[in-house]
C-alpha cells in the first residue's frame, strides 16, 4: 500500500476527545497492551497529530503521528500498528517468520506467500482470516511488515503451505517508514530457532525469491542480506556530521525535551528578542496582534516557526499575562472592547537586560532570501489571449494555410484578414475605410438576415466580427516550462469566504496551480503571515487540483500576497471585494 509516495491531505493536532477515543480503540484492538503501555504509546500531554493521506491507489488512510513517527494507521475502520510501534512492542501481533531476501519483495509491494514462511518450533501462529499480523525475519524478532492474514492458520496447514499467506499493507523501508525518522529495526534475538531449515525448504524459498535460472544457496542470501544491513548502518553513520562533544550534549538535551517545552522556550526567546531590538517607546501603545506579527515572528530563528497553539499557553493573551504578572516585563491593557495593547515595557528589567541575541540569528532580509527558492524565484506567467479558427471561418483563412482549430494572436488575425482583402481587391474604390463584402465574407461574417442588406463593412467592424466568431483560447507561459495552449478564457484565482459553524468564517482560494503557484507554499506563507490555521483540500470537480482554506476572513491579506508579492494581474484575481469593511467585525 505504501510502496509508492502518498499525498498528504491535512495535518492537524488531535483533540482531547479523539485522543481518548483512539486510546479506547487501541485497547480494544490490541488487548495484550497494558494500561502503562497505552499511556506510554498515547500520552495525555504530548503532541499527537492526525494526518489524512491518499495512497497512490486512491485509498483514504488516517495516520496517527507521535514525535514525528507514525504509530498507527486507520484503513477501512481497522487500526494497524506501524513498524515503529511494533519495535517497541514486538509481541503486540501474531508474527510469521520469513527469510531476509523476502523483505525486498515485500517492500516492493508483494504479499507474503506460504512457501516463504518459516515454521518455528512453536508452529504457526493461530490467526483467522483478516486478522492483523506481523512478519519477522529469521534470527530477529523485530517485525519488518504488517498486514492481514489471507486465510486462517488451519487452512494454511490444509493447503500444505501453498498459496497466499499474508496480505502486506506496510513494511520497513516503504514510504510510511520514510514519513517517520527512518530508524532501523532493533536486534531482538530469537529464543526458538526454526524447527526445520532443510534443503527442501531452502529450495522452495529460493524459488519464491529468485529466478530458477540463477540459483544460489539460501544461506548465502541470508549472509548477503546481513552484510547489506551492516553496510547500510555504516553508511548512515558516515553521513552523520561530525560535531564536538558539547554540540552532541546540547542536541541530546534538546531532544529530551517535549515539543511543548521547546515551543515555550522559543516563544520566550522571540518575545525578549522583539522587546530588545524591535520595539521602541514611540510605538507604544502597540496592539498585541501587531506585536506578534511584525515583531516576534521576524525574530524567529531560521528553520523554526512560532506556533502558539503548540505551547503550554495555547493563546497569545495568556502568554502576555504571564510575562506581565510573573516577570513584570510589560503592561497590557484593553484600550478598546476585546482589543488588547502593550502600553508599557520595563526596559530595565533584569531578564530583559541579561538577554542577548543568539549568535546564529540571521536578519529578516537574509531569512527572506533563503526562505524557499520557489517563492523567491517565482515569476508570474505570461497570459496571451488567442483565437482559434472555426469551421465557419475556415474558408477565410484557407489562403493563409490555417486549418480548423489553429490558435492565432489578434495581430495575426488582423494581418491575415488585411492580406485577404487586398489580394481579392475588396477595398472600396471611393472610401478606403470600407471593405466590400464578397460571397466568402458574406458566409463567414454576416447573419442570414443581413445577406441582402449589408454590402460593405468598416475595417474595425470587419475585424471585430471575425474575432467574435472565432474560438476563444489562451496561452500560458510559465517560466521554465513549455507554453500551454487551452481553449476558453483564462480562469482567474477565485477567493471566497464561507461560513463554518455558528459564527466562524474561512477563506478559500482556488485555481492557484493554473498560475504556476504551489498551493502548499502559498498556504505556508499565509499561515505565518496571519498566524491562523491553514489546510489543503481537494478541489471539488477538478482533478489534481487542491484549494487552500485558511481560518477567518483573510481576503485582504491574500490579495496583498497575490498582487504585491506574486505580481498576479488584478483582472486574474476574483473575489477581492469580499474583504471585510473597515469598522466591521471580521
Amino acid at each position: 500500500m505504501f510502496a509508492k509516495a502518498f499525498r498528504v491531505k491535512s495535518n492537524t493536532v488531535i483533540k482531547g476527545s479523539d485522543r481518548r477515543r483512539l486510546r479506547a480503540d487501541v485497547s480494544a484492538a490490541f488487548p495484550s497492551l497494558s494500561a502503562e503501555d497505552l499511556n506510554e504509546l498515547i500520552p495525555n500531554k504530548e503532541e499527537l497529530n492526525i494526518v489524512k493521506i491518499y495512497a497512490h491507489k486512491g485509498d483514504a488512510v488516517i495516520l496517527y503521528v507521535l514525535h514525528k513517527n507514525p504509530i498507527f494507521f486507520l484503513l477501512e475502520k481497522q487500526l494497524f500498528p506501524t513498524v515503529y510501534t511494533l519495535w517497541r512492542y514486538p509481541t503486540m501481533l501474531p508474527a510469521f517468520v520469513t527469510w531476509p531476501p523476502v523483505l525486498q519483495k515485500l517492500t516492493g509491494g508483494a504479499d507474503l506467500m506460504l512457501p516463504g514462511v518459516v515454521v518455528t518450533a512453536d508452529g504457526l501462529p493461530e490467526v483467522q482470516q483478516g486478522d492483523c499480523c506481523a512478519v519477522t525475519l529469521v534470527m530477529n524478532r523485530a517485525p519488518v511488515a504488517v498486514g492481514t492474514a489471507a486465510v486462517s492458520s488451519a487452512e494454511m496447514r490444509k493447503s500444505g503451505m501453498k498459496g497466499r499467506g499474508v496480505n502486506i499493507l506496510h513494511t520497513y523501508m516503504d514510504q510510511l517508514w520514510v514519513f517517520g525518522d527512518k530508524s532501523h529495526p532493533p536486534v531482538m534475538p530469537v529464543t526458538n530457532s526454526p524447527a526445520e531449515v532443510e534443503g527442501e525448504e531452502c529450495e522452495e524459498e529460493e524459488q519464491e525469491v529468485k529466478d530458477s535460472s540463477n540459483p544460489a544457496p539460501v544461506e548465502t542470501s541470508c549472509q548477503n542480506m546481513q552484510k547489506l544491513r551492516l553496510d547500510e548502518h555504516e553508511v548512515v553513520k558516515e553521513e552523520e556530521p561530525v560535531e564536538d562533544k558539547e554540540g552532541e550534549d546540547t542536541n541530546k538535551e534538546e531532544d529530551s525535551r517535549s515539543p511543548q517545552e521547546q515551543m515555550d522556550e522559543l516563544l520566550l526567546q522571540c518575545f525578549l528578542h522583539a522587546l530588545k531590538t524591535k520595539v521602541k517607546k514611540s510605538q507604544l501603545p502597540l496592539l498585541t496582534s501587531n506585536f506578534l506579527r511584525h515583531h516576534m515572528v521576524p525574530c524567529c530563528p531560521k528553520g523554526k516557526y512560532l506556533e502558539i497553539k503548540k505551547s503550554s499557553y495555547k493563546k497569545l493573551s495568556k502568554f502576555l499575562q504571564c510575562m506581565q504578572k510573573d516577570h513584570s516585563l510589560i503592561q497590557v491593557k484593553e484600550l478598546s472592547k476585546g482589543v488588547e495593547s502593550i502600553v508599557d515595557v520595563d526596559w530595565r528589567n533584569p531578564v530583559l537586560c541579561s538577554f542577548s541575541v543568539p549568535e546564529d540569528f540571521e536578519p529578516e532580509i537574509k531569512s527572506e532570501e533563503g526562505s524557499g527558492a520557489s517563492e523567491v524565484l517565482y515569476q508570474p506567467p505570461e497570459i496571451t489571449p488567442l483565437y482559434g479558427v472555426t469551421a465557419r471561418l475556415e474558408p477565410l483563412f484557407q489562403d493563409a494555410h490555417k486549418k480548423k482549430g489553429t490558435p492565432l494572436k489578434a495581430t495575426e488575425v488582423r494581418n491575415i484578414i488585411t492580406e485577404y482583402v487586398k489580394t481579392n481587391d475588396l477595398v472600396h474604390e471611393t472610401n478606403k475605410n470600407y471593405v466590400i463584402i464578397n460571397p466568402t465574407l458574406c458566409d463567414c461574417l454576416l447573419e442570414k438576415s443581413e445577406y441582402q442588406e449589408v454590402e460593405k463593412l468598416k475595417w474595425d467592424e470587419l475585424f471585430s466580427r471575425t474575432l467574435i466568431r472565432m474560438q476563444a483560447c489562451h496561452e500560458v507561459l510559465i517560466p521554465g516550462q513549455p507554453p500551454l495552449v487551452k481553449k476558453g478564457q483564462m480562469e482567474p484565482i477565485d477567493i471566497t469566504v464561507a461560513s463554518r459553524g455558528s459564527n466562524k468564517k474561512v477563506t478559500i482560494i482556488k485555481n492557484l496551480e493554473a498560475f504556476g503557484l504551489d498551493p502548499a507554499v502559498v498556504a505556508d506563507t499565509l499561515q505565518h503571515q496571519v498566524q491562523a490555521s491553514c489546510v489543503l483540500q481537494d478541489s471539488p470537480g477538478a482533478k489534481n487540483r487542491v484549494l487552500v482554506q485558511i481560518q477567518g476572513n483573510q481576503v485582504q491579506q491574500v490579495g496583498k500576497l497575490l498582487l504585491d508579492r506574486y505580481k498576479i494581474p488584478r483582472k486574474y484575481v476574483q473575489g477581492l471585494d469580499k474583504a471585510p469593511k473597515p469598522g466591521k467585525k471580521k
